[in-house]
């Protein structure tokens, strides 16, 4: 591991640890900040320290019952703004494109170590403009959710769902998701039903762009596991460890579902889509494929939410389920049962931006937000109350990550309606070198 990688193994697993997470742990009920540590380079002081491990114990430094003793010890002996500033003084040396992605990711971990030191009262609070602006590379806004919303409307009303009213819409669409809803009692046999018709999709559709020597990467090695009363709707937890005989990667990873969600088909075929082909598994893979070429930095191998990067690939995994219908627009694909699960997964994300904005923008109280949520964006009551609550209220998440999925949503949809998908889909995948919502700018002028 070169100086730079050293600098981010310290600085993403440092912050990692302050907020409770463990890379190492196979679920997502563990793991926080850091989504992935694929490489075999062994693990730096800022996860090993015996304080680290106190510190995930308890939870971090938002957890109610924090451990103050491991806090203050961690802080002491694990220097976390000597590790961010580190990555600063080597992005300098680097080319432009990798240069942009480190200061991204420089900018981002110490916005994520403010807010630290604000939760434990060490430091001012950070203000709300700070937060998004550093994850997503644009100022907090508030959601539109008309267009699609009037869109849902029309196309459940050629389903025999007809609405005049607000009150009238979220009936049809209860109504509507009612009838088509999945047993999660079967999550494993259908999701891998819908994995293996997406990894086809992409195949004739996705694969053709890129370099050949991705082509037999795997791009779904994945296990779905269903939980019960997780915080999350679902966690995709890419480990990318286990190795076969010849040392080359087997790119696994696990999802797993909230077992409490209800969830239409056509919503579930696009949340496998996101999460795994086309989407994070996919993208995971091609990054671990790319360094272990020698084609991608360090820093491909210690992904990290509430990045800029983190906001691209969130806006890869929305855009997943037209990529592999190789389309750009949601009335583009061929069945418009599908057409209204995916405005409603795309309303779901609008919601989020909306909670972050209404909670730490205009201070809205939980309750008003999640019956925002509720009547505008069309969620179902389980995701207006996690969204405006746990998700909406965390001090980092509710600040940093809400505003990512809409932000990248709508910046990946873009640059594949401006570029052709011979000159996009490399650029957004990491082909040409890794990049972020800004620096992706960059590499296709």
């Amino acid at each position: 591991m070169d100086q730079v990688g050293k600098y981010v193994a310290d600085a993403v697993l440092g912050i990692d640890t302050l907020w409770g997470g463990d890379v190492m742990c196979p679920s997502g009920t563990g793991r926080f900040i850091a989504d992935s540590w694929f490489s075999d380079e062994p693990l730096p002081v800022a996860y090993t320290h015996p304080a680290a491990a106190r510190l995930r114990a308890c939870g971090g430094v938002a957890s109610k019952n924090v451990d103050r003793e491991a806090a203050e010890l961690y802080l002491r002996e694990v220097d976390l703004p000597k590790a961010i500033h580190g990555i600063r003084s080597e992005a300098a040396k680097a080319e432009k494109l990798r240069r942009s992605y480190l200061e991204g990711l420089a900018l981002c971990m110490e916005a994520m170590w403010d807010l630290a030191m604000e939760v434990l009262g060490k430091g001012d609070p950070v203000p709300y403009a700070r937060s998004v602006e550093a994850s997503t590379a644009k100022p907090p806004e508030p959601s539109r959710p008309e267009s699609k919303r009037a869109r849902v409307a029309e196309l459940l009303g050629r389903a025999g769902f007809k609405s005049s009213t607000d009150a009238e819409l979220l009936q049809a669409v209860d109504a509507w998701r009612r009838d088509r809803i999945i047993p999660m009692a079967s999550v494993r046999g259908l999701g891998a039903a819908a994995i293996a018709e997406f990894d086809h999709l992409s195949a004739a559709n996705l694969v053709p762009h890129l370099p050949a020597e991705l082509a037999s990467v795997p791009r779904a090695n994945i296990e779905f596991l269903p939980i019960k009363d997780a915080w999350f709707s679902g966690s995709m937890n890419y480990l990318g460890r286990a190795r076969n005989q010849d040392g080359s990667p087997r790119y696994e990873a696990s999802y797993e579902i909230n077992a409490s969600l209800q969830m239409s088909f056509p919503e579930f075929e696009q949340l496998v889509s996101h999460e795994v082909v086309p989407g994070h598994v996919t993208t995971f893979a091609y990054l671990q494929n790319l360094y272990v070429r020698g084609k991608a930095g360090f820093e491909a191998t210690v992904l990290t939410m509430n990045t800029r990067a983190a906001t691209l690939f969130e806006g890869i995994a929305n855009n997943a389920i037209l990529i592999a219908h190789g389309v750009t627009r949601v009335e583009d694909l061929p069945d418009e049962d599908l057409q209204i699960g995916v405005l409603l997964a795309l309303l779901q994300d609008d919601a989020k931006n909306q909670s972050s904005y209404l909670t730490w923008g205009e201070k809205e109280p939980q309750g008003e937000v999640a019956a925002t949520l509720r009547r505008d964006f069309l969620v179902t009551e389980e995701r207006a109350d996690k969204l405006s609550g746990a998700w909406g209220r965390h001090p980092l998440l509710g600040r940093m990550y809400l505003p990512a999925y809409r932000a990248g949503t709508e910046k990946v949809a873009e640059l594949r309606r401006k570029y052709p998908a011979g000159k996009a889909l490399p650029a957004i995948y990491g082909c040409q070198g890794l990049v972020d919502v800004q620096s992706i700018d960059d590499l296709l002028k």
